[in-house]
């Protein structure tokens, strides 16, 4: 069996070399008969097929031109079917020998699926009522000398389909509506920030420190000034450094790097916006973030219906807030705010199964979060907003007037997913600079994800930062939700791959 297969292997390898010498035999003939596709420097297109379709009744009978890729070729004797693809769809090509320059016409004949074509003809239907264009003249752009994936197996391999995204998006045009979606949804938050008086702002993307959530980071070295530095895996800190500059409504769109695990939630780049209001708390941006969510959903879909993880997702407004602890109380049935005592709080954690990480204090804290972590986020289907996280598991967030062990801190989730965070923002200097020791205390113990102190941002804070609400947002997951996708890698265009050996 296996010299068998070794036997098929060995043939289609030779079969593909064949087609590779085929088509660089074609593109020196038409370089030794004048006609080099790479000496074209411009194509002048008036039109796409989506136009022409659109427009059909209009246009039929009118010259156009339009520029693609050739996706399959029909001879018949003296008249060749084409399907050109670009930007916009796909449309028929019709062309027949004694309608074009006979040389011309031999030698379109000896294109091949993948060439890239500009084409001049005229709009009509075949006869079969086919919207189609007559081809006057074509001129070929560029030569293809690697031929596509076969019609009828395409790229299905999804790990090729993200190496050879270029592939991906030639053969398999739905892939598109992903990009188009993410794009469609950037360009909505710009415009939904913009008018509510934010301001778009750019910070570094590289640090001295790391800090602004809880990650770890990339390291890096900058050569002229023989340090190390950290690839940003959060804007937080240098946004809130100009909320204490009297900038006071401030958003960045930008990516953030985190070396972490890889799973269909997470890439080791990603994208997300970060926003920071003054007078405002995370009531706030409570409002803001299903405001933007839902605006979205109903421009770019025409709905708040939406179907992602097999789930059907209700996206109308008026989205539940409910505080951690009552939702592990809900679904975990046990009570926190009864809990005294951190022995008693971890012993109830452990008595469903709930293990606290070995680097993390054994808080009453850690035990509500990690019984929400563990058990009670999996569940969270329809979107829900969970407020009041514990001070522990919150180092730049405001602790609550009601009870100091929890803060005014929400993390939406939709479909056991989280698609932002945020905080009414720390901006008592002593008691951030007592949060962040425990993070360097954290970093002691090896937890390399924990943050480090940040002197000048401290400074910040001691000439006086506004009660602020801040929010951040991921990107990727909102454009997973809008466009059904499992995974994060069907949302990025170029995601992190291991290199092939």
């Amino acid at each position: 069996m296996a010299d068998k297969n070794n036997q098929t292997g060995g043939a289609e390898q030779e079969n593909l070399s064949q087609l590779l010498q085929i088509r660089r035999d074609k593109l020196k003939e038409l370089q030794d008969s004048g006609n080099d596709p790479f000496q074209i420097t411009r194509f002048a297109a008036d039109n796409d097929s989506a136009n022409i379709k659109d427009n059909f009744d209009a246009l039929e009978g009118k010259e156009v031109s339009l520029a693609g890729r050739l996706m399959s070729k029909r001879g018949m004797g003296k008249v060749s079917f084409c399907d050109l693809q670009d930007k916009s769809g796909r449309i028929q090509l019709y062309a027949r020998k004694d309608e074009m320059d006979e040389a011309e016409y031999n030698r379109f004949k000896k294109y091949d699926i993948g060439d890239i074509v500009g084409v001049h003809g005229v709009v009509f239907r075949t006869q079969r009522g086919e919207m189609s264009v007559r081809v006057v003249k074509v001129t070929l752009l560029s030569k293809s000398l690697l031929p596509l994936p076969e019609k009828f197996h395409g790229l299905t391999s999804t790990e090729l389909r993200y190496r050879q995204r270029y592939v991906d998006l030639i053969v398999n045009p739905e892939v598109k509506r992903n990009f188009i979606i993410r794009s469609q949804f950037i360009k909505h938050v710009r415009d939904f920030m913009d008018g509510r008086g934010f301001m778009e702002v750019e910070t570094p993307v590289l640090n001295t420190i790391s800090g602004g959530a809880t990650a770890r980071p990339f390291v890096t070295h900058h050569n002229t000034l023989d340090i190390d530095m950290y690839m940003r895996i959060a804007t937080e800190l240098p946004l809130k450094r100009l909320i204490v500059g009297g900038m006071d409504r401030v958003y960045e769109i930008g990516r953030i790097f985190r070396n972490e695990g890889m799973d269909p939630k997470h890439n080791p780049e990603f994208t997300t916006i970060e926003l920071y209001q003054a007078y405002a708390d995370f009531n706030d941006m409570m409002d803001l973030f299903e405001d933007l969510l839902t605006s979205a959903a109903q421009k770019i879909l025409g709905t708040y219906q939406v179907r992602w993880q097999g789930e059907d997702i209700d996206l109308t407004p008026g989205w539940p807030r409910m505080p951690m602890h009552e939702a592990v109380k809900q679904y975990c049935g046990i009570d926190f705010m009864s809990i005294s005592s951190d022995e008693e709080a971890v012993a109830a954690a452990k008595s469903i199964g709930v293990e606290l990480p070995e680097t993390a204090d054994k808080t009453w804290g850690n035990a509500l979060y990690e019984c929400f972590d563990q058990r009670v986020e999996e569940k969270l289907i329809q979107p829900t907003f969970i407020t009041m996280h514990p001070v522990d598991v919150s180092p730049l967030a405001k602790r609550s007037p009601k009870d100091p062990r929890l803060t005014e801190r929400f993390e939406l989730f939709i479909c056991h997913s989280e698609m932002g965070n945020a905080f009414s923002e720390l901006n008592d200097p002593i008691d951030q600079r007592q949060r962040f020791q425990k993070q360097v205390e954290l970093r002691d113990k090896g937890d390399d994800e924990a943050g480090m102190m940040d002197e000048d941002f401290l400074t910040a804070l001691e000439y006086g930062m506004p009660p602020t609400g801040g929010l951040g947002i991921g990107i990727d997951r909102c454009v997973m939700l809008l466009t059904g996708a499992d995974s994060i890698r069907e949302v990025i265009l170029f995601p992190t791959m291991k290199p092939v050996d």
